[in-house]
């Protein structure tokens, strides 16, 4: 089998693998945010109501990211989308660990930087995965 046929035949699935791990994690980082919003207050100086905000974005995110992983072709807008909401959320997470918006410990600081860095590692892929669905179409 060709190096092109092989390309064709599995391009889908790092898109639809790294689009699944990605609500899995979403999702699993959701509950933690929303159980642990409380003790994040002190810990990272992450108000609680900030923590309950973005446990409620996240577990919203994960089940479109699954949705959006179930379907049999993947619509390029959708995954496109996926692209463009990581990025603003790593975007978003860089400012609250640079600036004072929310005054953070440095833990907190931290603690928002490893989570930009996560969202651009499935961004990434993401990326990729993308660009191959798109690149087998022709």
């Amino acid at each position: 089998m060709s190096t092109q046929a092989m390309t064709r035949s599995t391009t889908p699935d790092l898109l639809r693998a790294t689009l699944r791990v990605d609500s899995w994690f979403t999702g699993a980082f959701s509950v933690v945010m929303l159980a642990g919003a409380k003790w994040f207050d002190g810990l990272l100086g992450l108000p609680v109501s900030w923590s309950v905000a973005f446990g409620i974005a996240m577990l919203g995110g994960a089940a479109v990211l699954a949705l959006i992983a179930g379907y049999e072709q993947i619509p390029a807008r959708l995954a496109a989308a996926v692209l463009v909401v990581n990025t603003l959320s790593c975007v978003g997470l860089v400012v609250l660990a640079c600036t004072d918006v929310v005054e953070l410990t440095g833990l907190g600081r931290g603690f928002m930087a490893v989570g930009a860095v996560a969202v651009a590692v499935f961004g990434e892929f993401e990326f990729v995965g993308l660009r191959r669905v798109l690149g087998a179409a022709r």
